[in-house]
């Protein structure tokens, strides 16, 4: 051992080169007692031999306060080089475990205390590369089989470079070879050390690391999907300061995996992401080739759900915006000279991006966009979400630029508009707001009308109703009209029954309306009919209460107090609307949709349009048309007719038209014709008929002139198998008597009663009821007539009838008989004694018969 630091003995010593000397010369000689034993053939005398030198070496570190601590490393470093280190590599391959784990905590001590750490690298950088890497690191595990080792070895080798630093570069191909396996340990812990080792490395030797950073990039990106979060992070880290200090190559291969981390679940992997991109854009050297390709990255930080990301995110992107400005500064003269107040319809005007940020995405827009489209289409739900989020922001950056690409844009926002996740459609609308907010509506309005033209989608709407949103009103003005009208168009106004499309159809025209306000006064009819297509399609299906909502606002920019006011204002223009088709009209035209909305809601307006209203109501009534829609068209009527002095007759001229309703729509659809049908349509005309009549509307000698010609075809309805039909039947010829005043011709007056009678064999108890009731008026109108002796044949006939009902099952019919001959027996009392005495024996039981003899009993007598 002496011989070993004879050399340096013989030289010529100054004071402290002779106290290091000695220094040296002593620990020389304690590790050469020690030094044998780490050769024994026995675990446990090397063991010793190792906890022994352990013990040396931390007792030989200076603790007086006044030690020199580089006398100390100077000291140390000649043992350490020539006597310990080679011995210590030597049981890195040592049997036994523990001595394995000692000989590497004695290297790292040795590092820490060498003057020059860099000595050791010739002699430990191969031995560490010997003890963690494989030839074929895929098929066998590393020569250390221990991880905790594997951990400790690659924790030494980060010593190594943080020590020596640049002086590591000779030794990058071992370190190198030692991270591509240990990048890929099955121990995580060992993963997550090796990332940071390679950053170091990185950091540590940027002159060459470019040689050798490519080989790395393969290990990290089989890392960067690790069940573990931590490693998830390391792997990101390593790889920002890999390609930061390697070689810009593998930009393209590591991209694709960072996208992918974008949708981590973990918060700090994300997180990762961004500083790493973010730090790229600021210092890569060849970042200009790479901006296209790393600001989708970034932007997509700014709507992360972690608050604190998106943030950082932002602060990132504004830095790296003004350094691109800084760097830039004599292309952007012109517009820093004279910068530009931002848009009066801005968004976010407080918030708008700065100039770099904006010219930044304004000259990599047609690179980026491509991708943003195609991607936005994705099978995968959360690249569709990413993907709309970023257009959005893009086109915030963008503004004006976008005009340039706006094809594009809006054929990908009428793809993604239709997506079934919300957060896609949502982020879609806004983009197409920003649209509207930057591009002149003559531009868009010409793609996106033309597309609706074409093929009308909820979609398609949702997007031109976003556009309008965001256009500012002044922009507007001039298109209002013309949106309105090509809304109004019946391929795009009834373009499918679905409710999704009247819902996007219907947020066209709150669109307009709101973004339009007064403007919208010259295209109020247009509005009006997209508004009672809405809701003659889509109100029973929910939509209902948005388009009252609607017409609310409508009314209100034009000045009018509610919906009923502009159906007034407009009701006239809405009939010749749709009078223009009703001749081709049929059960399943929108038309008829569209009439009964216009119906049901213009109130007492209809007062007003009655010389519209008759003649569609004319033509469509006819026998000749189609089955279905008479129907449907029948049962608008009743309900208007119900209240006809607040709706047809408001303004009490519909007297005017009862004879075109009387010989042109009731007297056609009440003649017999055989069929289901026929008599369906001959139910819906008595129940109309029934509405006009009974809504008190009409005055006596109206509803005289009536009878004269409905009478004949009222009782032959009474014979129809609709219960409903005979019922109405009944109320009407009620009616009819109650107002005719004795002008009912006697010959037809006397027909009457034995169809009433007839009812009272119905199998229905409200009809016969009905037709008691019909019967009591037929008596008082004969009451009522000078020339009554002439009906005593009559009214005798009716007294016999009337008693066979009197013992009828039912107890209210019963009680409606006996009514009905208290009535009339004002007529014959006489008569009706007799005829009453002739049968009580004969009913089951004799109390009503005797009821009415103690009432015929009281009568006061004839005069």
């Amino acid at each position: 051992m002496a011989a070993l630091v004879a050399p340096e003995a013989a030289a010529p010593q100054g004071p402290t080169e002779a106290g290091e000397t000695t220094e040296a010369a002593e620990l020389s000689r304690s590790l050469s007692r020690l030094l044998p034993g780490l050769e024994a053939d026995s675990k446990l005398g090397r063991r010793r031999a190792l906890e022994a030198l352990q013990r040396v070496l931390e007792a030989a570190q200076p603790e007086a306060p006044d030690a020199d601590p580089d006398a100390a490393a100077a000291a140390f470093q000649g043992p350490w080089v020539h006597l310990l280190l080679p011995r210590l590599l030597r049981r890195l391959t040592d049997p036994a475990e523990g001595c394995r784990a000692l000989a590497v905590h004695l290297l790292g001590l040795g590092l820490r205390r060498a003057a020059r750490p860099r000595d050791a690298l010739p002699r430990l950088l191969p031995a560490l590369a010997a003890r963690l890497a494989s030839p074929e690191p895929a098929r066998r595990p590393p020569p250390e089989a221990c991880e905790e080792l594997r951990l400790a070895l690659v924790q030494l080798l980060g010593l190594a470079v943080r020590l020596t630093g640049a002086a590591f570069a000779p030794h990058l191909d071992d370190a190198v070879r030692a991270l591509r396996c240990t990048l890929l340990d099955p121990f995580a812990a060992v993963r997550r050390e090796s990332c940071e080792c390679a950053a170091g490395l990185a950091r540590a030797t940027p002159d060459h690391f470019h040689m050798q950073s490519e080989s790395l990039i393969g290990p990290l990106m089989q890392s960067i999907s690790h069940q573990h979060w931590k490693v998830r992070v390391a792997v990101i880290e390593a790889t920002g300061a890999a390609i930061q200090f390697g070689s810009g190559k593998s930009v393209d291969d590591v991209l694709p995996h960072f996208a992918q981390r974008l949708f981590d679940d973990v918060p700090q992997v994300r997180q990762a992401v961004m500083r790493v991109v973010g730090g790229w854009l600021l210092s890569l050297r060849d970042r200009y080739s790479f901006f296209h390709k790393l600001i989708p990255l970034l932007l997509s930080g700014f709507h992360d759900e972690i608050p604190e990301i998106a943030s950082e995110a932002s602060s990132l992107w504004e830095r790296v915006g003004l350094q691109w400005q800084t760097e830039n500064e004599e292309d952007l003269k012109d517009k820093l000279d004279f910068a530009s107040p931002p848009p009066a319809h801005h968004p976010s005007p407080g918030s708008r991006p700065g100039l770099g940020c904006r010219e930044l995405v304004f000259r990599n827009l047609s690179k980026i966009l491509p991708a943003v489209c195609h991607d936005i289409d994705d099978w995968v739900a959360g690249t569709r979400v990413k993907s709309a989020q970023l257009l959005a922001v893009l086109l915030l950056h963008a503004e004006d630029h976008v005009t340039q690409h706006l094809e594009p844009v809006l054929r990908a926002l009428l793809r993604a508009c239709a997506d079934e996740e919300a957060a896609v459609v949502s982020s879609c609308t806004r983009s197409a707001e920003l649209v509207g907010t930057f591009v002149s509506p003559e531009v868009f309005l010409k793609l996106i009308l033309s597309t609706l033209r074409k093929s009308p989608s909820p979609s398609g709407l949702l997007v031109l109703a976003s556009l309008i949103q965001g256009c500012p009103r002044e922009a507007l003005r001039p298109h209002v009209k013309v949106i309105a009208t090509e809304l109004a168009q019946a391929h795009i106004c009834q373009g499918s029954e679905n409710r999704l499309y009247g819902e996007r159809l219907l947020q066209c025209v709150q669109a307009v309306v709101s973004a339009g306000r007064e403007d919208c006064r010259g295209a109020g009819e247009p509005l009006l009919e997209v508004l009672v297509t809405v809701l003659a399609l889509w109100g029973p299906a929910g939509l209902s209460d948005k388009v009252q909502e609607t017409l609310a606002a409508l009314a209100a920019v034009e000045g009018m107090d509610g919906s009923q006011d502009l159906f007034r204002a407009r009701v006239s223009p809405l009939l010749e609307w749709l009078a223009a088709s009703h001749r081709d009209w049929t059960g399943h035209s929108v038309e008829l949709l569209q009439l009964d909305v216009v119906l049901s809601h213009s109130g007492p307006a209809l007062g007003e349009a009655l010389p519209q209203l008759v003649p569609i109501l004319r033509s469509c009534l006819q026998p000749a048309r189609d089955p279905a829609m008479r129907l449907k068209l029948f049962s608008t009527l009743t309900g208007v007719l119900l209240g006809a002095p607040e709706t047809v007759d408001s303004q009490g001229q519909l007297h005017g038209y009862l004879d075109t309703l009387v010989q042109d729509i009731f007297v056609p659809n009440l003649q017999w014709h055989a069929g289901r049908t026929a008599a369906a349509i001959r139910t819906a005309a008595v129940s109309c008929l029934w509405a006009l009549v009974s809504s008190g509307g009409l005055s006596d000698g109206q509803i005289q002139d009536m009878q004269e010609t409905l009478m004949p075809q009222i009782l032959t309805t009474l014979e129809e198998d609709s219960q409903m039909t005979r019922l109405i039947s009944c109320r009407i010829i009620n009616l009819f008597l109650k107002t005719s005043n004795g002008v009912i011709d006697p010959d037809k007056f006397i027909k009457i009663y034995p169809e009433l009678l007839k009812r009272l064999d119905d199998v229905s108890d409200d009809v016969r009821l009905a037709a008691t009731s019909a019967l009591v008026t037929w008596l008082q109108r004969v009451q009522s007539e000078a020339s009554k002796c002439c009906y005593q044949s009559s009214v005798r006939h009716l007294y016999r009838e009337l008693l066979v009902y009197l013992d009828d099952p039912e107890h209210a019919v019963q009680d409606a008989v006996l009514e009905a001959l208290k009535a009339g027996s004002v007529l014959f009392p006489d008569l009706l004694v007799k005829e009453t005495e002739a049968v009580l024996h004969k009913h089951r039981s004799p109390a009503y018969c005797e009821q009415l003899l103690q009432h015929l009993q009281a009568l006061p007598p004839a005069q």
